[in-house]
């Protein structure tokens, strides 16, 4: 496994934030550098949290899962007074796209970087999305075929905004939906023991969450990785009064999410959240599906689920059954930030954007913005695709920038068949001469038939481009060698012109490499950085 380092492709946010454009970082509440740390962690030492009760949460959650000594070590330094380094991810089948690992391993190393700059006990938290309703963004991954990204859909239509940790699988539809991604895989020699794990843990897994965190769980245990889902009722019930300082403060909060990202769209960096003032930033679950709060002539009201509740209704409700609340883009960091001793958060490029918006909403709770962490940007390159790049003289960058679909271009135009075409436009020219004489004779006969001749004229110009169609798909046919390894390259390293991060799970390369390949990943020099790193094997 070799490492190689280049600059930040196409992402003017990340290149701002790591240049410490003050356009930008005026945004959050500190910059990315060692001294931020130190304040950070002086500030959270000066914090409480109930941490006995917040350990035997976490602890309650991860141990159907199989929690590992390395676990439960963090466990015991969380309770003494540990920091946390914290990500989080929607519960995506497969565990979700490349990126998701790469939070996980952000997280991970930067609590082991921050340990030993601070002297000081730093754990990995992974906070799991599990109250989030969109399953259509989670139920599918893609795989390769012939040489293409192709996407497959876990087959079960979900109409209902369902929390994904309420939201049950099927085993016999989501072992035919693994069947075919692992045919798509291929057979390698570690093909048959990651298939049967990954069936292992379908079996013993009754939602989407729980499928995902015992994948998560079989992939980080030798590191240590805590996880909590946000919809585990235990931890629901630990966020009582938590809910109840947003609910008192629902209104500020809004308000001040409206203005800064006012003013961040007038800096140039858009508006992530869309935000509103009405908008409560709290969503009421009734019978399993999440429904959007809006405050309307001072109730918080949502006519889809027929619920109207006074403030004081509210946070009785919160006080009573907070398994009935659930938070938003909004909400959520500031409920992360009232629950966990955060040190920093590991934030993709759209986090990191939406964050920008929250910095008076932590103000209004008197609370303080973690550091914020631009995950690892990482991208695989298997041996195969690496002797490619090389055949065909072409950089990643060159990929990015679509160097790969421009020499298939090219080469697509050199084998087309110019004689060919040549004599079908001669035959479509001789038989717009022919028309015009049948036409001219039947004219002087007195008989009309335009109409039906036009009609017949077009059937035969179709007939003509049917046969063009052949003679060009034969030719790519002959070509498809060639063909295909160009398609390779661009689908293995940018498929649907996005990063492979964004498309692909890490079980199509751990299929590949073997199941140590987070172990040896860990051991790579790999840090938070504006760099996105190339990893080859």
């Amino acid at each position: 496994m070799e490492l190689e380092r280049i600059s930040p492709v196409n992402n003017q946010l990340l290149s701002d934030y790591w240049a410490g454009n003050e356009q930008l970082l005026s945004f959050y509440q500190y910059p990315y550098h060692d001294e931020s740390f130190q304040v950070r962690a002086r500030y959270l030492k000066e914090q409480t949290y109930d941490r006995k009760e917040l350990c035997e949460v976490i602890y309650q959650f991860m141990e159907p899962f199989g929690i590992s000594e390395k676990s439960l070590e963090h466990l015991r330094k969380l309770e003494k007074g540990a920091l946390a380094v914290v990500g989080g991810q929607q519960a995506g089948l497969l565990t979700g796209p490349l990126y998701t690992v790469h939070k996980a391993i952000s997280v991970i190393l930067l609590s082991k970087e921050q340990s030993e700059k601070l002297n000081t006990d730093v754990v990995p938290i992974f906070w799991i999305a599990g109250e989030d309703h969109d399953i259509l963004e989670i139920n599918h991954t893609y795989t390769i075929v012939n040489g293409l990204p192709k996407k497959k859909i876990y087959g079960v239509d979900h109409r209902k905004k369902t929390l994904a940790s309420e939201t049950p699988i099927d085993h016999s539809l989501m072992k035919q939906y693994i069947d075919e991604i692992f045919k798509d895989y291929g057979e390698t020699e570690y093909t048959q023991a990651l298939y049967q794990s990954v069936l292992h843990h379908m079996n013993e897994s009754k939602t989407f969450t729980d499928f995902f965190a015992r994948l998560m769980n079989d992939l980080f245990k030798d590191e240590g990785l805590l996880m909590i889902d946000s919809a585990f009722l235990p931890f629901r019930r630990y966020q009582t009064s938590f809910f109840q300082r947003i609910i008192e403060k629902n209104e500020e909060i809004s308000a001040s999410v409206v203005e800064k990202e006012q003013l961040l769209e007038k800096r140039g960096y858009g508006t992530p959240i869309l935000a509103s003032k009405e908008n409560a930033n709290l969503f009421y679950v009734k019978d399993g599906e999440r429904f959007l709060l809006e405050r309307k002539n001072g109730y918080f009201i949502n006519l889809s689920a027929n619920v109207k509740f006074s403030k004081e209704e509210l946070l009785h409700l919160a006080e009573e059954s907070p398994e009935k609340l659930s938070n938003n883009v909004v909400t959520r960091p500031l409920m992360q930030e009232m629950c966990l001793p955060v040190l920093a958060f590991v934030a993709g490029p759209g986090e990191l954007l939406y964050w920008a918006t929250l910095k008076d909403a932590f103000d209004v709770l008197n609370l303080q913005m973690p550091i914020l962490a631009p995950r690892l940007n990482i991208t695989f390159i298997t041996r195969q695709v690496e002797q490619l790049l090389s055949e065909y003289d072409v950089t990643f960058e060159e990929v990015i920038n679509g160097e790969v679909e421009q020499i298939k271009h090219r080469f697509i135009e050199s084998i087309q068949e110019a004689e060919a075409k040549n004599k079908i436009d001669q035959i479509r020219n001789m038989l717009e001469e022919a028309y015009k004489d049948l036409h001219c004779y039947l004219d002087s006969k007195g008989l009309h038939l335009e109409k039906i001749m036009e009609k017949n004229k077009k059937y035969h110009h179709m007939q003509l481009n049917y046969l063009n169609q052949k003679i060009e798909q034969e030719v790519l046919l002959k070509h498809e060698h060639t063909i295909r390894r160009l398609n390779t390259i661009s689908s293995e390293l940018y498929p649907n012109q996005n990063f492979q991060e964004r498309v692909y799970n890490p079980y199509q390369y751990i299929n590949r490499y073997g199941q140590s390949l987070i172990s040896d990943l860990l051991k790579l020099p790999l840090s938070i950085s504006e760099s996105h790193y190339l990893v080859k094997f």
